[in-house]
């Protein structure tokens, strides 16, 4: 499976940005799949996941609220679509997958493909 990450950019404090992961090849092995950021200087951090088949949803618990994960199965792209963005949200978003279901929530953050990442910075 080959996953391309896109949307990121330069906003400000308050701003939404919509994320999209288009994924190709064998996707119909997909299980779940994932957003994960990583922040200057941190380690990287589940964000939120999507069943491929059924639509069900995770969340990292300071997400609910501002981010939304969806998929177009049709086009074989998942979204992320992040409201109320705020300075701290800055980071380099990658799509993961998995073909296989993980115990939730995510211990690890190691998966089976990785997008290449797109960066979001807020501004204050």
């Amino acid at each position: 499976v080959q996953l391309q990450a896109s949307g990121g950019g330069l906003v400000q404090a308050g701003d939404s940005l919509r994320l999209s992961c288009a994924a190709s090849g064998r996707t119909f092995s997909i299980y779940t799949l994932d957003w994960v950021r990583q922040a200057p200087g941190k380690e990287r951090e589940f964000v939120a996941g999507i069943n491929w088949s059924t639509g069900n949803t995770y969340y990292a618990d300071s997400m609910k609220g501002r981010f939304t994960i969806s998929r177009d199965n049709a086009r074989n792209t998942v979204y992320l679509q992040m409201n109320s963005l705020k300075p701290e949200d800055t980071a380099v978003y990658y799509c993961a997958a998995d073909r296989r279901p993980r115990a939730r929530p995510l211990v690890t953050m190691s998966f089976d493909s990785w997008g290449q990442g797109t960066l979001v910075t807020v501004s204050s």
